[in-house]
Formats: structure tokens, sequence, C-alpha cells
């Protein structure tokens, strides 16, 4: 086996074993709370740039398919477990989550202590490191973790796709998957529920889209039109979509004014718009508000957010390592979520156009499916306006 090294800008280093490439990457190193889906957190392109730390124990037990993936190709920097699974047992998993590593080139470690190593993350908060598969000295290794730097970078630009292309125009990728039933010819894996008719046009900016927004827009009846987040507010408007949506994404969105100068023209010009997590942070700038980085941020499927309308909680997927700063909105937004755990923005809302957001994944990939009426709630906000 490999060996492996994890280390910290604070001094830390961990030994364990490697798996997945042979590679060295810088990150922020982070902890994700969440039981499963790690394929699906792979995947997300909010995790460019950051190490991944699995909380739960055990692994790359169900492997990796090629079917539910997030985003084109994996994104994180490097992912630390504390042990990976040495079976594979799931009926549709294509690779093992060990060969799935290998083959995008990013390095793993496991057999580190992950309890000792979330619990220093939320004591000092999220920190810059750097995991090594190769041959590197101790004193290299804390060197480059101590030379990455994450705040005020732009990664945004790095995993958007660089073309405008149309959501699953044949019906092929959106539906959901069913089991199979009775006697049938058809290979288990293609079975899916009807979709609706794609009657609502949308136009969605991809600041780090994740494929399930897309699979629960077009589930909602939207046909949706993906933009480069290069995009101009004028190329949205001049496709003429009765919403716009602004997606998650990576990194420091401070570093995005020139995401949040479309932004502003889009709010003004009257389309309706919902935004989800870096959108959510994108949007609170457009609307005058200022963002901050929490300690270590909001990372699992399991975040109560209270709804101040209705005083109900959703359970939710999140991740995210940013927030929008209440003192600094201005009177015309009203902040209708709430995060229970630390009382942070999770949703604002315009007094007087068309335009919400919620900074965490009503999608649920992975997750819980609590927050997925809000897809019915734009539509409806659409169909509103006329």
């Amino acid at each position: 086996m490999m060996k492996a090294i994890l280390a910290l800008e604070d001094g830390s280093i961990f030994h364990g074993q490697g798996f997945g490439a042979r590679a060295s990457s810088g990150g922020e190193v982070c902890f994700n709370t969440s039981m499963t889906g790690y394929q699906e957190i792979l995947t997300d392109p909010s995790y460019k740039g950051q190490i991944v730390t699995m909380t739960y124990p055990l692994i790359g037990n169900y492997g990796v398919n090629a079917v539910d993936v997030e985003s084109w190709r994996p994104h994180v920097a490097g992912f630390v477990i504390r042990e990976l699974s040495p079976v594979v047992s799931n009926w549709r998993a294509d690779f093992s989550l060990a060969e799935y590593l290998e083959q995008n080139g990013i390095p793993g470690i496991q057999g580190i202590d992950t309890r000792a190593l979330t619990k220093k993350l939320r004591v000092r908060g999220a920190m810059n490191g750097f995991i090594s598969t190769e041959e590197i000295s101790d004193g290299d290794a804390l060197q480059r973790a101590k030379q990455f730097v994450f705040v005020g970078v732009d990664y945004v630009r790095e995993v958007t796709h660089r073309k405008a292309f149309h959501w699953d125009e044949k019906d092929e990728q959106s539906a959901n998957f069913k089991l199979a039933s009775g006697n049938t010819q058809m290979e288990p894996r293609n079975q899916r529920d009807p979709l609706p008719p794609a009657e609502i046009p949308i136009v969605a900016f991809d600041y780090g889209l994740k494929y399930n927004i897309l699979r629960r827009l077009r589930q909602h009846g939207f046909g949706v039109e993906v933009l480069p987040a290069t995009a101009t507010a004028a190329e949205a408007l001049a496709r003429k979509p009765a919403g716009i949506f602004l997606s998650n994404g990576p990194g420091d969105p401070a570093a995005l004014d020139y995401i949040v100068r479309e932004v502003k023209t889009l709010v003004d010009s009257g389309v309706p718009i919902f935004g989800i997590c870096l959108g959510h942070q994108v949007l609170g700038q457009a609307f005058g508000g200022k963002t901050f980085k929490l300690k270590f941020g909001h990372r699992g499927a399991n975040q109560p957010v209270k709804d101040l309308e209705s005083g109900k909680v959703e359970i939710t997927s999140q991740n995210h390592g940013f927030a929008v700063d209440p003192k600094s909105l201005p009177k015309a937004i009203s902040v209708d979520r709430i995060n229970l755990n630390d009382q942070t923005i999770e949703g604002m809302r315009h007094k007087t156009k068309p335009v919400f957001c919620v900074q965490y994944h009503p999608e649920a990939s992975p997750g819980p499916h609590d927050s997925t009426p809000l897809f019915a709630e734009f539509r409806a906000l659409i169909e509103k306006r006329g």
C-alpha cells in the first residue's frame, strides 16, 4: 500500500495509507458529516480547492457508478477517511472508490484518526493543508500547506462549463430512478418515473452547478439552458427566459465582482430569480450586502433551518464556508430562514421584486428532501407573473 501524509498549516501532521492516485495537492481542509453520498460529494464543484474529510468511519462500501455524478468530473483536491471498505457491494457500482480516484488523479488517505482531525477543525476552524501519496518529507508537506491560498481565489472559472448548453433535451437524465417491478425486459438501471412537459424556459447560470439541481428543475417542468459563469446579463435576457436560476459553486463569493455586477442587472430586470448556495451569496452582494467566512462551514446532510414565516424546521443538505452578513443588508431584503445551530442567514427574499434564495441545497444530493418544494415555489413565482 502507498504511504500518505496530510499536513495542516498549524503544524499538524497525519500519516496513513494512500489510495486513489499517486499525487499531491494543496487545499482547504474541511469536514462533511454525511453518512452516505461520498460520490456526490466528490463530484460537487463546490468542493474545488478543498480536501474533504468524511466523519463517518467506513467509506466506499457501495462503490461509485457512472450515473449519479453531480458534475463532469470530481473536483475535490483530496479525500480523507478513517477506513476504506475492502468490499464493494452494490449492483449499480461501476468502480471502487479507489479506482475512481485513481482514474481522476485525486489522492486519498485512510487510516488516520478522522475524529481527532474533525475536532481540531471545529476548534481552530477550517485550515489550509496539503495531501500527498508520493514520497515527500513532513517538512516539505508542511511548507506547502502553509503556502496554499484559498480565500480570495476565483474557483468558479475553473469549474463552470465553458459553453452554453440545453440540459437533457432528450429527457434521458432527469427522471427519478426507481426499482424495476414485475416482469420487464428493460435493464433495471433504466427504470425511471415519467417527466412532465418542459414548458417553462429558464436560464441557469453555472457557477459550479450540481446536476441534481438540473434534474429537479426538469422534474418541475422547466426547460433549462445553462450559461457559463462568465455570461452577461444581456446574454441571458436576450433568450427571453421566464426565470433565472443562480447556482451553487466553490470558493470565496467576495472574489466574484464580475458575477455580482451582472446579477445586479438581472435583479433590476424584473425576471423571477431563484438562487442556491453561492447564488444566494452572490445575490446578497447584489442586494448591497457583504459576505464573511464561517469558522468551519456547514457541510453535511442534517443542518436544521427554520422558516421564520411558517415556523417549520427543515432538515437540509449544506455545503458552504461563507455566509451573508445580516447587518449589511438593506431594508428591502427580508431574511426568512435561519440556521438553528448558529443563527446565520439561510434564506432571503426581496420585498418588492420576484427574487428569493437559500443558502442550502434543496436538490439534496445527498440528503433529505424537506426542501424540494422550493422548486415548485420557483415555478409558482414565474406563473404568478404570467
